[in-house]
């Protein structure tokens, strides 16, 4: 927990008070006492520093003073095939760490359809991993998660709205221009699931005004090819 996040009803004027997974995250791993300064931010709001008034194994009080604004978010959408329940918990933290402010997750033929039964979908559980992003980005703005089920009318009827005026890219093995570097102004970035995309779906995106682009020649997990990706365009 590199920033604790506090929400806005925890907050009496310049005190605040915290208990369960955050207070014990403090006593047990942060091994904090009173007097110690750590960095804190308030959902959708600043952050800054605050110094423990009070702690013990049930909860922590904390004298907060707010600084400064938020880190600006990174200048893109990500549109993810959804995938297994695993590997969508790392990444709606890992979203959320890298300061993406808007997600949608789609269906695609790859994509296996009991994936959308998964308790990870429910609003409290995208939440709860969302948060976990974004104290460890010390971060306080929660993204837009936005499911899709269907890929054709997503792609047909909503995609192309999205991406307008950025760079509007999917990543697909098989395609014959590299991934550009280190891009200036907003990007739309499509990632697909285990396996890729098929050919009628590359079809469609680059239909929508999506550039199909490579990172290597070798196939990447996902969570693999979303971290190589920010890397390189950002």
């Amino acid at each position: 927990m590199n920033l604790v996040l506090l929400e806005q009803h925890e907050l009496d004027g310049s005190r605040a008070r915290l208990d369960g997974r955050r207070a014990a995250h403090l006593v047990l791993v942060h091994r904090a006492e009173k007097g110690r300064r750590l960095r804190v931010g308030v959902l959708g709001g600043r952050v800054g520093v605050a110094t423990v008034v009070a702690i013990d194994p049930a909860g922590a009080e904390l004298e907060v003073e707010l600084q400064r604004d938020a880190p600006a978010a990174l200048p893109c959408t990500l549109v993810l095939a959804l995938p297994r329940p695993k590997v969508l918990r790392r990444l709606l933290g890992a979203a959320a760490a890298f300061g993406i402010k808007r997600l949608f997750l789609i269906g695609a033929e790859r994509v296996e359809k009991s994936y959308w039964q998964s308790p990870v979908l429910e609003d409290a559980a995208v939440r709860a991993e969302l948060l976990l992003g974004l104290e460890q980005g010390c971060d306080t703005v929660l993204p837009v998660v936005t499911q899709r089920r269907r890929f054709r009318p997503f792609v047909e009827d909503e995609l192309a709205a999205l991406a307008a005026g950025t760079l509007a890219l999917v990543a697909h093995p098989a395609a014959a221009t590299s991934c550009p570097r280190a891009v200036a102004g907003p990007v739309t970035v499509v990632v697909g699931p285990e396996g890729g995309f098929n050919s009628f779906e590359i079809a469609l995106l680059e239909a929508a005004g999506l550039c199909a682009v490579s990172l290597s020649p070798r196939p990447l997990r996902v969570e693999q090819a979303v971290a190589a990706l920010f890397g390189r365009l950002f």
